[in-house]
């Protein structure tokens, strides 16, 4: 299983499962940093072996602040994966990002705490002052937003993530204040997600899925579950799509005998 797996897939809210993964294995384990939100599914798709995790849990019953980042990471490292594609849920803050959008932002601003934010706490870690200027591997977004418009799907490419607390929603007035700062979208799982992979030297890129406005934004009303996973579906609707064409550079799995 390690070494031949083209591709890592981390769903969030409203993505629990890949539909379209065949021959699908399931492998539970563990890992240095404890265990990760539930079993990797190792499948089939386009002809290439991708793995797929669960960030919130299968039944999504671990709120964001609650996830273990590390461990999530480290087990698809583990399993031979060196390419995470984080498929994040999030709001729309500018008028670039309507909800039902899909986006491959390029930025990223930390406001969340009290999370482990750093593979190298552990007793006798080494710290390691990784490069963070672009906080999305360059060559992996480029392959994404290319696939995107090889397959035909609509993408915004590029934008600014404002990863915050959760798991509530956020106040008009902290929208704002996300709005001043450069935040074209908000949600609760970017980091510390992203500068773990960038630790652990994961090749890593996020595909935004807009559920609804974000507080006060667009034609924003109280935000209810059902609106944003009814969005999710729908925007999700182009992923196979795009994930063939993405997967369609990559070397094909060799059937193994018997």
């Amino acid at each position: 299983m390690s070494g031949d797996i083209a591709l890592a897939i981390i769903g969030g809210t409203g993505l629990y499962k890949l539909a379209a993964l065949e021959q699908v294995e399931t492998l539970v384990g563990d890992t240095v940093f404890g265990a990760p939100s539930g079993p990797v599914r190792v499948g089939i798709f386009a002809g290439r072996r991708v793995a797929f995790i669960a960030r919130h849990g299968e039944d999504h019953s671990i709120p964001p602040h609650r996830v273990n980042y590390r461990a999530n990471l480290r087990r698809l490292l583990d399993l031979g994966a060196t390419r995470v594609l984080a498929i994040n849920t999030v709001g729309g803050i500018t008028d670039r990002f309507p909800p039902r959008t899909l986006a491959c932002p390029d930025q990223i601003i930390d406001y969340t705490w009290g999370r482990t934010t750093t593979i190298w706490d552990e007793p006798g870690g080494k710290p390691l002052h990784v490069d963070f200027t672009e906080p999305y591997s360059v060559g992996f977004r480029r392959e994404l937003v290319a696939a995107a418009a090889k397959a035909g799907v609509g993408i915004v490419d590029g934008g600014c993530y404002g990863a915050v607390q959760g798991p509530r929603l956020e106040s008009r007035a902290e929208i704002v204040r996300l709005r001043q700062d450069g935040c074209d979208l908000v949600g609760m799982t970017g980091m510390p997600e992203a500068g773990l992979a960038r630790e652990l030297g994961i090749d890593y890129a996020c595909l935004a899925v807009i559920a609804n406005w974000a507080a006060g934004c667009g034609d924003a009303r109280e935000i209810t579950l059902e609106e944003v996973l009814v969005n999710v579906e729908s925007a999700s609707a182009a992923l196979p799509g795009l994930l063939a064409a993405l997967l369609a550079g990559r070397p094909a799995t060799t059937p193994r005998p018997g």
